[in-house]
């Protein structure tokens, strides 16, 4: 009798926290900016820190997250965000390639780089919901390494700015 596979308790909390971010991005419009900006600075390091410790032993087959979101959803969580964020959307970003290349400050706006991440981790939900138990291992591996290439950057990146926005010397509200 073969050995049943299960996902581990840290992969089994990756799952919840990416389904919860994606929840509070697509509820962002009825939330206030401080309390959208709150959340994400609660969400988004916890992310961070079960993503760099998912397990590595998984092999990769013929599994892959799919492209679910489509461009239409992703520019409408974009826009409602950036309305949400008003002016503290757009901050200087230094950790882009071509910034070595560049004289001028180059500017990123945290609602694209959480419409980025939320575009991997809707993708990666609703890859994952249904699959069985050791294609959710392959994927939770897949998104593991996706986080090391590409999403971990980007959702460090938004974290710094969004601290900014929400720890302003202007907001006494804090």
């Amino acid at each position: 009798m073969s050995e049943q596979k299960k996902l581990a308790p840290n992969s089994l909390s990756f799952i919840a926290l990416t389904n919860e971010f994606c929840q509070a991005v697509e509820h962002a419009e009825s939330a206030t900016r401080e309390d959208f900006l709150a959340n994400m600075l609660k969400i988004l390091p916890r992310i961070y820190i079960i993503a760099h410790d998912l397990e590595r032993d998984f092999t990769f087959s013929d599994y892959s997250i799919e492209p679910y979101l489509t461009e239409d959803v992703y520019n409408q969580v974009r826009e409602v965000m950036s309305r949400v964020l008003a002016e503290e959307d757009v901050y200087l970003e230094v950790f882009v390639e071509d910034m070595k290349y560049s004289d001028t400050p180059i500017a990123s706006s945290i609602s694209e780089n959480l419409a980025d991440l939320y575009q991997v981790f809707f993708n990666f939900i609703a890859t994952i919901k249904d699959a069985p138990t050791e294609a959710q291992i392959e994927l939770i591996g897949l998104c593991k390494s996706d986080f090391r290439t590409y999403w971990g950057q980007t959702l460090c990146n938004v974290l710094r700015a969004m601290h900014a926005a929400y720890y302003n010397p202007s907001n006494t509200d804090l």
